[in-house]
């Protein structure tokens, strides 16, 4: 399974990047995208980005159109794999997602691949201020590659539906920052909480200045929990975004992978009839 991707690693990889015509070369994806703002991470990707990548955009690419299953809904599998092959990607690219800096855009992408079957990706630890940061350089060349053979397989991946969320044995992580999480301040929904029974896990704590802490370290993390040993884990937030860095830093900490709540927060609060705790 792949997890994370060192900016030293990648640096060796991407002199091939844009000249490979291999079936199995390494292809990387920018993933910047702003909440709230549609077109930005596309204005930062077209005025700099690691040299061969191409830009993989949270709302465009990565969710379905926003409704009733949230804000940033699961896109079709059939529809994301058809995107996949205009990208290029083949059953044995080596995928390499990043965004700015926290891997949360990042590891969307990454959780998607492997919801498609595909195993072999990575998240670049440190992103795009690591790269530039040791020096290595951005290109605004905008990469293209032949279409790719990508077919779906089985999932990879573990998720949680809206109607089993409150299950009697689940323990369910909320990535969002503690004062969402407590119904303090809401700047995104239309209604502040969390789900009921939920323990405040931010994503943020998986960090130290834009870079995974280590696998020891989030094992500890998670150890301070007190997490019931046969409680199946369920990550939700906003809207299924950073949710998914939970789950990534459960997989680095040894944890088996937890279940992933794609609706969260944003489809939790779309029925007035489900409950909510706040505080």
């Amino acid at each position: 399974m792949g997890l994370l991707i060192s900016l030293e690693t990648l640096a060796l990889e991407t002199g091939a990047l844009e000249t490979s015509a291999s079936d199995s070369r390494a292809m990387v994806f920018d993933c910047r995208s702003h909440l709230g703002n549609l077109t930005q991470g596309k204005k930062d990707f077209d005025a700099g980005h690691i040299p061969g990548a191409q830009h993989a955009d949270l709302d465009q690419h990565l969710s379905a159109a926003p409704g009733a299953g949230g804000r940033h809904p699961l896109p079709e599998r059939e529809v994301l794999a058809d995107q996949f092959q205009q990208w290029g990607i083949n059953p044995a690219t080596r995928i390499i997602c990043y965004d700015q800096n926290n891997g949360a855009f990042a590891a969307r992408l990454w959780w998607l691949c492997r919801w498609l079957g595909h195993d072999e990706v990575f998240v670049l630890d440190g992103g795009l201020d690591g790269w530039i940061q040791q020096g290595h350089p951005v290109s605004t060349v905008q990469s293209t590659f032949p279409q790719g053979h990508f077919a779906l397989k089985p999932e990879l991946t573990n998720i949680c539906h809206v109607g089993d969320v409150l299950g009697s044995s689940n323990t369910l992580l909320d990535a969002r920052d503690s004062a969402r999480y407590r119904g303090e301040i809401e700047p995104i929904d239309p209604v502040a909480g969390h789900i009921p029974g939920a323990i405040s896990v931010p994503f943020s704590d998986n960090l130290s200045e834009g870079y995974f802490k280590p696998a020891s370290v989030l094992k500890q993390r998670f150890e301070n929990l007190d997490l019931a040993p046969d409680s199946p884990l369920v990550c939700y937030c906003g809207s299924g975004v950073t949710a998914i860095h939970n789950v990534l830093a459960l997989l680095i900490a040894g944890y088996p992978e937890p279940a992933l709540y794609a609706g969260s927060w944003s489809e939790w609060i779309t029925d007035p009839d489900r409950p909510i705790e706040t505080a």
